[in-house]
Order: C-alpha cells, then sequence, then structure tokens
C-alpha cells in the first residue's frame, strides 16, 4: 500500500515542509557528488550509537562535526534514490497538514525533536552498534504519528499492488497509518537492526514521539482526531 495523495487542504502555504524537502535534495546531490567519498560523509554525518555514547570513536579523518550534532545532520542524508524519494513522498503527503495545525516555527522544532527521538530509540535499543544511521524517516514517522491523532478520518488516496495490476483506492488516514505502523514493528521483529539495514526501532520511536508531541505542539484551537469533511 503506497499513498499518493490526501484529500486534506491546507489554510497556508507549508514553505517549511517545503524547504525540508529541498534541504533533503540538496544533501543527497552533494552526497552523489562526492563519488567515491560518499560513504566517508555517512561515517562522519550519520549517528553511530557506539561513537554517539563514547564507546568507540572514529578516526580522526573522519570526525568533522562532534557526535551529538550527527543527531540533526543524520536527518538530511540518504541511502539511496529509492530511500529518498519515498521518504519525500511522505513528507509531502502529511507534513503539509501537520505544519497547518502548528504554525511555520513550532513544526521546524516538532520535527527536529521527532527526529531526535528516532534516532535515540534507534541508538538505544543498539548502544553497540559501528553502523550509521541516516535517512529522514524518523523525523517523517513524527509527523505520520502527529497527523494521525490530528486527522485520522483523512481520505487518502493509495496505490495497492496486485502482481503486475495497481488498484488505487481512498482510505482513511487512521488505516494507512495504522498498518504503516504495525508493519514497522512487524519488521522490527523479524529483522534485527544490530545487522545493518533499515533502522525500524528509529521508526517506531519516531511515530510514538509525534503523537507525544502533537498536544503540545498544536494550535490550542486545532482539535485532535478532527471528523470526516463532507463535502
Amino acid at each position: 500500500m503506497f499513498p499518493l495523495h490526501d484529500d486534506n487542504p491546507t489554510k497556508i502555504i507549508p514553505f517549511v515542509t517545503y524547504v525540508l524537502i529541498t534541504s533533503c535534495v540538496l544533501a543527497f546531490a552533494w552526497q552523489l557528488s562526492l563519488g567515491q567519498y560518499a560513504q566517508h560523509a555517512v561515517y562522519s554525518f550519520g549517528t553511530i550509537p557506539a561513537v554517539l555514547f563514547e564507546l568507540q570513536s572514529l578516526p580522526a579523518e573522519l570526525t568533522t562535526i562532534p557526535a551529538f550534532a550527527t543527531l540533526f545532520t543524520s536527518m538530511f542524508l540518504h541511502g539511496g534514490w529509492m530511500h529518498l524519494l519515498g521518504n519525500m513522498l511522505y513528507l509531502f503527503i502529511f507534513g503539509n497538514n501537520v505544519e497547518d495545525a502548528m504554525g511555520h516555527k513550532r513544526f521546524i522544532v516538532f520535527y527536529l525533536l521527532s527526529g531526535i527521538i528516532a534516532v535515540l530509540a534507534h541508538a538505544l535499543s543498539n548502544p553497540t552498534s559501528n553502523v550509521p544511521m541516516i535517512g529522514a524517516s524518523g523525523a517523517i514517522s513524527g509527523v505520520l504519528g502527529a497527523y494521525l491523532l490530528l486527522y485520522p478520518h483523512a481520505r487518502v488516496l493509495v496505490a495497492i499492488p496486485f502482481g503486475f495490476y495497481i488498484h488505487t483506492t481512498r482510505i482513511s488516514a487512521k488505516w494507512v497509518l495504522g498498518f504503516w505502523f504495525v508493519l514497522q514493528i512487524f519488521n522490527s521483529l523479524s529483522s534485527p537492526e544490530q545487522q545493518g539495514g533499515v533502522a525500524w526501532g528509529a521508526h517506531i520511536g519516531g511515530f510514538v514521539g509525534g503523537m507525544l508531541l502533537i498536544p503540545l505542539f498544536k494550535y490550542k484551537n486545532t482539535p485532535l482526531f478532527a471528523p470526516e469533511r463532507r463535502n
């Protein structure tokens, strides 16, 4: 199930969401420009749990910034085109409404805090890992958690593949995001993160973090669990 669009208009121009998407795209272009040294950037600016907790240290030539600063820089790097495009699609679909619910400045703080919570959730569950974590997935997971509490009844256009046939339909956000969250839990239980790959724990941590933060960041007059819109 792949979301394509939601039927949930905004009252503002979500320029912070657009800036975040642009920043991630530009950061990925920079990664590509490094050629054979792109992996050095991943180790320098990605979050490595063992380095973050001072259990290990990076070689001097890879130590570009303090370890705690990678909690921020890791959010803007990606491991490939599919990693980038998938994250940006989710941010584009769901970020604008969450930004609309709290305003531009609060959304920046909310997004970064969600990302930090996600990174720490992964790092604390794998404190000795020397595999760098990169990607906006954790912060975007926080956006998804917030969206679920704000607009559970919003209709989302999704694509469902059946072999070579792709069926499109509109489903309530609670089912789309609920399915996504359950999938993260299943993948986390079946794919140990210590071996590298996708940081499923970060997705779970970011999602739960976003749900906990949204009551604190939304406008007071913006309700949780908005009712379904009637045309």
